[in-house]
């Protein structure tokens, strides 16, 4: 597989583009509009999940905006209640039948779920990777614990943990966890939801760079080696969003940046979320 965008996040044989489109709340011709879009100006990297019920759009967006499939790295989500094994395949078919296509590029476990057995849910996630179904597997919203937990009982290399992560939020615990673990760090929500774009110590450090707060944000979790899948529904935001290989942040204004997290700073939550660290 090649990319057009030369800037990856590796873990394995993975190669990760560093930015992506995230697509929670993408529905259906928005949610196509927005795909074709974003890879015309370059993406090569599209999110989605089954609880998203917008892999059919995200399908029909990828291939309106006449990119080879094979240039474009495509990540679906199982969600927590298709985890027993044999209810785990026969989702993933069903998510491949609306994207259409017979692989994804990577398949995550969106949520813990502490009412199936993790080795079990593991085992089934392994075998749909040995079946063809997707290139690589990993998990979404495990702690430091799940992922010590999650490597060990995998049959198959793990290469990613995608998690909330912004300014706000401090994940030093997990992304040394994923790079004692050979695993790359996906961050969603990577402009927490918007709120950093008025926030005034990120727009005086763009005013340094002559770029947007959200812009300062992606940076930063770029130059930690951090993919970073940002969501929008305007057309406006995917540009600015995918402009930040033209510039690098200082060490002191990484060092800023990362001093603005709190404990409160956490946007997403879950019922079966396990207690972060």
């Amino acid at each position: 597989m090649r990319f057009v965008e030369a800037q990856f996040v590796e873990a394995g044989d993975a190669k990760i583009p560093a930015i992506g489109l995230g697509t929670w709340e993408l529905r259906g011709r928005t949610c196509a509009r927005i795909v074709e879009q974003a890879l015309r100006l370059g993406y090569r990297h599209i999110d989605t999940a089954q609880a998203y019920e917008n892999e059919r759009e995200v399908g029909d967006g990828l291939r309106a905006s006449g990119v080879r499939r094979d240039d474009v790295f495509v990540a679906t989500k199982i969600w927590t209640t298709h985890f027993a094994p044999n209810e785990l395949e026969r989702s993933v078919k069903e998510s491949l039948v609306r994207l259409r296509m017979p692989e994804v590029d990577l398949l995550l476990l969106h949520w813990p779920n502490p009412h199936v057995p993790l080795a079990e849910t593991l085992g089934a996630l392994a075998h749909a990777k040995r079946m063809g179904l997707a290139r690589h597997i990993g998990v979404s919203n495990f702690t430091v614990a799940l992922i010590e937990e999650a490597v060990a009982a995998c049959p198959e290399p793990l290469v990613c943990d995608q998690v909330e992560y912004h300014p706000y939020l401090d994940q030093t615990k997990v992304r040394e966890a994923c790079a004692r673990n050979g695993m790359a760090v996906v961050a969603y929500s990577p402009v927490a939801k918007g709120r950093i774009k008025n926030d005034r110590a990120l727009l005086r450090i763009g005013d340094r760079y002559r770029k947007s707060a959200a812009q300062i944000c992606l940076r930063w979790l770029v130059q930690q080696n951090v993919a970073a899948i940002p969501r929008t529904s305007k057309l406006e935001r995917l540009s600015e969003n995918f402009e930040i290989f033209d510039f690098e942040l200082s060490d002191q204004d990484m060092r800023l940046i990362s001093d603005m997290a709190s404990p409160k700073g956490r946007l997403n939550d879950f019922g079966f979320a396990p207690k972060w660290d």
